[in-house]
C-alpha cells in the first residue's frame, strides 16, 4: 500500500515536471522566434548602413590618394631628384667645398 502511494506520487511529480519542461520549451521557442524577428528588422538595416559607410570610406580614401597623396609624393620625388643632381654638380664643380690650407 505504501509503495503504491509512493509510486503514484512519483508519477504525479514526473507528470508535473513534463508539463513544466514543455512550457519552458515553448517559451524558449517563442523567445528564439522574437530574436530572429529582431535580427531581421533591426540588425539587417544596420549591416546595410555599415556596408554603405565602408563603400563611402573606400571612395574617400581613393579620392584622397589620387588627388592629395600621389601629387605630393611625385613632387617630393622630383625635388629629391633636383636636389641630388644639384649636389652632384656642385661637388663635381668644386662649389661649396672648403679649401684646405
Amino acid at each position: 500500500m505504501l509503495s503504491a502511494t509512493i509510486r503514484d506520487i512519483a508519477i504525479i511529480i514526473i507528470a508535473i515536471q513534463s508539463i513544466v519542461i514543455g512550457v519552458l520549451i515553448a517559451v524558449l521557442i517563442w523567445q528564439i522566434w522574437r530574436l530572429v524577428k529582431i535580427v531581421q528588422t533591426e540588425l539587417k538595416p544596420i549591416i546595410e548602413d555599415t556596408q554603405a559607410t565602408v563603400h563611402t570610406v573606400r571612395g574617400t580614401a581613393t579620392f584622397v590618394s589620387n588627388n592629395v597623396v600621389d601629387p605630393v609624393i611625385r613632387t617630393n620625388t622630383q625635388m629629391a631628384k633636383w636636389r641630388r643632381t644639384s649636389q652632384a654638380l656642385m661637388r663635381d664643380l668644386g662649389i661649396g667645398k672648403r679649401k684646405s690650407l
